[in-house]
């Protein structure tokens, strides 16, 4: 019977009807045939999936596809929240280790403290038995309002403490850090662009002028993108009315632009931006918007260049196809975009890159005339050709970073010893310093502890080199410091200690001391 339908639909009716002689019916024959005439049984989700992975494989690099779990993994950090029991923590020598309950969290209220060992969830043992950080996640996450059993060690308590708590909507933050780094220049690092940024860059701006703030530098280092609304969001605080952020244009999609408001609470301080070779899309539209209006100064290595849209097409068993469907434009028309004539050779740009030296001399750069473009206010040469170009360029630094400086990180060595110091001294520590400004100009890195994180680092079968060590030292030393204010308060206070060490960071200040720099001002 099935024989004799398919040869019905293979017959010269079929080919003589334009619908059914498409690529479309082709593939739907072909996985008509398979499911139903194979020698053996298939799974038919399975075929069609890899079917569908296949297609998209040859487009570009940024059309994939999701199966329903991943795209959960992925909505989540993008939707500013998901369902837990509110904690940031390490999973150290194969324990779940509280670095802060999250303020107001679910977790906070029921008592459980930072320092605190979560041993148990739901009577499994999850400590000392090897489980993955996705299978511990997977334990303590779930609906709103469901109910989860931990039992915890606490240090200076005998025995396990039981603590239920009722899981609840735990906010994401894509806001890293917010601080003065001095009377009058601000900071805030943005590590993603999820629905909550323009929010939480608004709120962080307000509290920072309240300060005193006048200029700010923005840090996109490391930003891989996110929502476009929220890029939008963040420029209309930056950029003058009816001032073009960013266009896309596409095969089937015609040129749609999107214009700042020009009521924003940052129009008149001095602007620099923070970039990396890892800061992508929608960065890359923020920083392209801030360099083409001659709003900010932009600061760094080239980005990534991610300039293509994804349009999200969901299926019915909650899976997604991530569609490119346009390109990003810069107001000057630059193209973010790099090319990609093979996805091979698209994976390796960055190693490339690398090879080529551009990640420590700009002179490895060379960009043709056609890809030359304007400034809107200015008139200054700004490039195409995929990724934002800095007009001050600063080489990657990697002179700390030693083959047993990296043991001491990649093994855990650090992070472990870290996690010591705070259980010994988190409460000595608090009462001492009192404040985050009092612990930042006194505290400093012992010689009996760098003894202690080398001891503990030979027990992890890392070599002590000496030479190599002392290299590493100001870098050691600054990062031993900067976890330790972490945890103690929160990743603003981190941020303040390890950018001391910041090449990039510290260009920018060079540039805001001096008045009399041609910084692109508002009119």
């Amino acid at each position: 019977m099935l024989l004799g339908a398919l040869a019905l639909w293979t017959g010269a009716s079929w080919a003589q009807n334009k619908l059914l002689d498409s690529p479309a019916r082709k593939l739907q024959l072909a996985e008509f045939a398979i499911s139903n005439l194979y020698v053996d049984k298939v799974d038919e989700g399975e075929i069609v999936e890899t079917a569908i992975i296949s297609m998209l494989e040859k487009l570009d690099p940024h059309s994939t596809y999701s199966n329903p779990e991943e795209v959960k993994k992925l909505n989540e950090p993008l939707q500013g929240n998901f369902e837990g029991i509110g904690i940031q923590f390490n999973m150290a020598t194969d324990t779940l280790f509280v670095i802060q309950p999250v303020s107001g969290g679910p977790s906070e209220k029921v008592g459980i403290l930072a320092g605190d060992r979560i041993i148990e969830v739901n009577d499994t043992v999850i400590a000392g038995v090897k489980m993955s950080t996705d299978d511990v996640m997977r334990r303590l996450r779930g609906p709103k309002g469901s109910k989860v059993t931990v039992k915890i060690q606490r240090q200076g308590t005998a025995g396990l403490l039981p603590f239920t708590i009722t899981r609840d909507k735990i906010p994401v933050y894509s806001l890293d850090a917010a601080y003065m780094v001095n009377s009058s220049v601000g900071y805030i690092r943005i590590n993603r662009f999820a629905a909550t940024t323009g929010d939480e860059f608004m709120e962080a701006l307000k509290k920072l002028q309240k300060k005193g703030m006048k200029d700010l530098i923005l840090d996109l280092q490391g930003n891989g993108g996110g929502y476009l609304n929220a890029a939008i969001d963040l420029c209309d605080q930056l950029l003058g009315r009816k001032e073009l952020i960013v266009y896309t244009e596409g095969r089937r999609n015609p040129r749609s632009e999107f214009e700042a408001k020009g009521d924003g609470a940052f129009q008149n301080g001095r602007l620099v931006v923070l970039v990396d070779e890892y800061s992508a899309s929608a960065s890359e539209i923020v920083t392209g918007a801030v360099q083409d209006w001659d709003r900010g100064i932009v600061v760094g290595r080239r980005t990534f260049g991610k300039g293509l849209v994804q349009r999200p097409i969901d299926l019915p068993d909650g899976s997604m196809i991530r569609l490119t469907v346009a390109r990003y434009y810069t107001p000057s028309g630059r193209c973010i975009q790099k090319p990609y004539e093979s996805i091979e050779q698209y994976n390796k740009d960055l190693i490339d890159r690398y090879n080529r030296g551009e990640m420590v001399s700009a002179d490895s750069i060379h960009f043709p005339d056609s890809l030359k473009f304007k400034t809107k206010k200015l008139g200054r040469t700004v490039y195409g050709g995929g990724g934002i170009m800095p007009d001050y360029f600063v080489p990657i630094d990697t002179t700390y970073y030693t083959d047993y400086y990296l043991a001491l990180r990649d093994k855990g060595a650090i992070v472990n010893y870290n996690i010591k110091l705070i259980d010994r001294h988190r409460n000595e520590w608090l009462k001492e310093y009192k404040n985050f400004d009092n612990f930042n100009r006194k505290f400093e890195i012992t010689e009996p502890m760098l003894q202690e994180l080398i001891e503990l680092g030979k027990g992890m079968n890392i070599e002590f080199k000496e030479e190599e060590y002392q290299t590493a030292l100001p870098l050691l030393k600054t990062q031993m410091k900067a976890l330790i204010a972490r945890d103690l308060w929160d990743m603003s206070e981190y941020y303040q200690v390890i950018n001391t060490l910041s090449d990039s960071m510290q260009k920018a200040l060079e540039l805001l001391s001096q008045p009399g720099l041609n910084f692109p001002r508002r009119e």
